[in-house]
């Protein structure tokens, strides 16, 4: 097995990696009132320590009543969030990791009543759930033009806390996605009309973080095909439509393109090999991130077998060696074993600790 490629550095920008690995985004509610605290620091202090070369935080709200949908998910604008990241970004950079947080609003996908304000509305670029259904008003032009501002605010307070990056969370059917996804816009206006024109919200959104955080702050755009109750959804179904779909926001100031998938190795368009971040990265130019099951029994939800683990990333590492994609994005397998990257690194894979409901117990 060699992993001399995935764990060599890499640059992108001003961001220096020592590896590959990028610790994926993965929800976790232990954040008191919006609060990350010092078992936050923590948890991702033992991922740096265990070998990630870039940390992406869970996702954390944007400054908007409906952002996000319990209490103690973290938010990134009140003075006593920003202070809890602080620190941190402070324990993961003594671990010499590097960290980046995902700007999140999860859009219709969130129910009415939920915290942290539970009357606050879900809202939607068309006020449709992921099911097509009617549950609020269209957003008005001028809410979502705040909506804009609201990211490039939580950008900006990204930067003074002293991370190294942010992630633009644009997939899985939360917000930014329900503008994507013609099944949830329906709207006539700017924001609405083709794949291109539906791509416009997210465009104002890059382009305003960019602004905020000047040229050399590395700008991440997480996107997916699939939905969250949709798995089977594309938004685009070739690669001509999706050489149109990525191409403004190629444009609009993306660094990287992290490319959610429920398997790496399936790939993306019939006639093809290339997986979703292999195709990104042969349309844009630009650095991509794989993710998908890896290092995994089973897929994103099934039980089901799935390859072994050592063939797992032995396919892995040959679609690395092709020049696919450049990153790779690792979630359940390091919620069980934060060393994961140092086994593999090792040749340990028999002592990793598999990803099992009891394994993560004593992790978080």
């Amino acid at each position: 097995m060699n992993t001399e490629l995935l764990f060599s550095p890499i640059q992108v920008g001003n961001l220096s990696l020592s590896n590959r690995i990028v610790m994926a985004p993965m929800t976790r509610v232990f954040s008191p009132d919006g609060v990350p605290g010092s078992n936050v620091a923590a948890y991702y202090r033992r991922r740096a320590e265990g070998g990630v070369g870039l940390i992406v935080t869970e996702g954390t709200a944007i400054n908007h009543p409906s952002a996000v949908s319990h209490a103690n998910i973290p938010n990134i604008h009140e003075e006593a969030a920003l202070e809890g990241w602080k620190q941190v970004v402070e324990e993961v950079h003594a671990a010499g990791g590097k960290i980046i947080p995902q700007l999140w609003h999860v859009g219709m996908a969130r129910t009415i009543g939920e915290g942290p304000n539970v009357e606050a509305l879900p809202i939607g670029p068309s006020g449709l759930n992921l099911a097509g259904e009617s549950v609020t008003e269209p957003l008005t032009t001028a809410e979502v033009e705040s909506l804009v501002t609201a990211f490039a605010q939580a950008a900006a307070n990204a930067k003074k806390v002293g991370f190294d990056g942010i992630e633009i969370h644009g997939a899985h059917g939360y917000l930014i996605d329900q503008f994507f996804w013609e099944g949830t816009n329906k709207r006539t206006d700017r924001y609405g009309g083709d794949l291109v024109g539906r791509t416009t919200f997210a465009v104002e959104v890059i382009e305003a973080c960019r602004k905020a955080v000047g040229p050399d702050f590395p700008i991440v755009l997480r996107f997916s095909q699939w939905k969250l109750g949709a798995y089977d959804e594309k938004l685009a179904k070739n690669a001509d439509e999706l050489e149109r779909f990525l191409t403004p926001l190629s444009d609009a100031g993306v660094d990287i393109f992290h490319c959610s998938t429920r398997r790496f190795s399936q790939p993306e368009f019939e006639g093809s090999e290339l997986n979703l971040a292999g195709w990104t990265k042969k349309i844009t130019g630009k650095p991509s991130i794989t993710v998908g099951s890896i290092g995994l029994h089973s897929d994103f939800f099934a039980e089901d077998s799935a390859q072994k683990t050592e063939d797992n990333i032995n396919e892995l590492l040959d679609r690395m060696d092709r020049e696919e994609f450049d990153l790779v994005a690792i979630g359940r397998a390091l919620i069980s074993d934060p060393a994961w990257p140092a086994k593999v690194q090792s040749g340990a894979i028999d002592e990793i600790i598999p990803f099992t409901a009891e394994s993560t117990k004593t992790l978080y």
